[in-house]
């Protein structure tokens, strides 16, 4: 059983942000009921190409996007702009502990779902609700997407090369990284409120919003600029309070060095055939080396061209010297690391025979994640849930499926 198995959740978003949190809580045991339009279902259901392959490699409904956020997932699908939709919701709703709704601000009270109004039919509910600015302020009703959040928030203006390099300019995230953060806090607020009912308290509304996520997560680059006023810039792959914390090329490609403290940098001279750098009144201190990246930095470059990826990854291991290198995801799920920690499972699944996963990093050892089911096929388990959790009899979902509610 896992550590969540007592908890049921309603989950009524999509795309990303509200999925992944879903995920991490069915992850862990929750019953989480995902709840979409009839037809369509969850948008990222048609994000593809790629999409899942069948046994005869032929495409499937399923796109591999969907696929990233809702294993262990029941789907239902109900039209609740319709008023027999709206009931069937309050009455999942009521039996639920948690809902995960991502609508913009106002937009599930026209349908007499949101949090005041479900938590006159439970007030034990908590109820998390993620917008791209929350539930306040000048921005509160604008949509917001990770992409444009990235810019409004500051990390584009962290992110690629610098100023004066060939290529300089803002560059987003290779993942949609706003989202997943957004997911997860929204996952902590989520454990937070139960822990406070399971103290005696009630149930609670959580407003989480992307931007409020991404300034945030700006971590020290913010402190950076409020300790100082001054606005930090990009460096490419450089640390801004760290030297020698970047890339750097080899003799067949690139790899990465991050060199946390003094001794390690001494380490690292060593095997660079350069021991005289850690002695270097310029480059004896980490803020020594900051001051002086300008210098130092062309002559690692200079240094590093010598060995292959190879060679410098397994000399600097034997050192202690934190480095590694620079993979693509087929070298990620066939890294030895990555193997031996399973960090690739797959699923049965009613269209593919199998559909590959990545593993939850969560590591619990008296109640582990359970990778109980692949992510479901639109509708899956709506006469199920249906049956189930409302005890509706098969004529009535029947009728429901007629009309086109569900």
């Amino acid at each position: 059983m896992g550590a969540l198995s007592h908890l049921r959740v309603l989950d009524l978003s999509r795309v990303l942000a509200g999925p992944w949190s879903g995920q991490i809580l069915a992850d862990l045991g929750a019953e989480v009921i995902k709840v979409e339009r009839p037809g369509n279902g969850d948008d990222t259901r048609a994000w593809g190409p790629p999409f899942l392959k069948d046994a005869y490699g032929e495409n499937t409904t399923e796109a591999a996007y969907y696929l990233s956020a809702n294993r262990n997932k029941q789907s239902v699908t109900i039209d609740f702009t319709r008023p027999e939709g709206q009931q069937l919701v309050r009455e999942l709703a009521a039996k639920s502990d948690i809902v995960i709704e991502n609508f913009k601000v106002g937009g599930l009270a026209a349908y007499g779902l949101d949090y005041e109004s479900l938590k006159a039919v439970n007030p034990r509910l908590i109820y998390c609700s993620i917008t791209g600015f929350g539930q306040t302020g000048p921005y509160a009703k604008r949509a917001g997407y990770d992409f444009m959040i990235q810019g409004l928030g500051g990390l584009m203006s962290l992110t690629g090369r610098p100023e004066g390099d060939e290529g300089a300019g803002p560059v987003k995230v290779g993942v949609a990284l706003t989202d997943i953060l957004t997911g997860l806090y929204s996952t902590v607020a989520i454990l937070a409120a139960l822990a406070h009912r399971d103290q005696g308290g009630c149930g609670q509304h959580i407003d989480m919003a992307l931007l409020d996520v991404q300034v945030a997560c700006l971590a020290n680059q913010a402190m950076n600029y409020l300790t100082t006023g001054v606005a930090p810039k990009r460096l490419g792959n450089a640390h801004p309070n760290i030297v020698p914390y970047q890339d750097f090329p080899t003799a067949d490609g690139d790899f990465i060095l991050t060199v946390g403290n003094d001794g390690q940098f001494r380490k690292f001279a060593e095997v660079a055939g350069q021991p005289q750098w850690a002695d270097d009144p310029r480059f004896a201190t980490n803020k020594l080396r900051v001051a002086n990246r300008a210098v130092l930095i062309p002559l690692i470059r200079q240094a590093t061209v010598f060995k292959t990826t190879v060679e410098w990854v397994s000399q600097l291991e034997l050192a202690g010297v934190p480095c590694g290198p620079i993979n693509d995801l087929a070298q990620v799920f066939a890294d030895p690391q990555v193997v031996a920690r399973g960090l690739a499972v797959e699923l049965p699944h009613a269209l593919a025979g199998m559909v590959p996963q990545v593993a939850s990093p969560i590591r619990l050892s008296q109640t582990p994640v359970e990778y109980r089911n692949a992510p479901p096929l639109l509708g899956e388990h709506t006469a199920e849930v249906l049956q189930r959790v409302l005890g509706m009899r098969v004529e009535a979902v029947d009728a429901l499926r007629h009309s086109r509610v569900v």
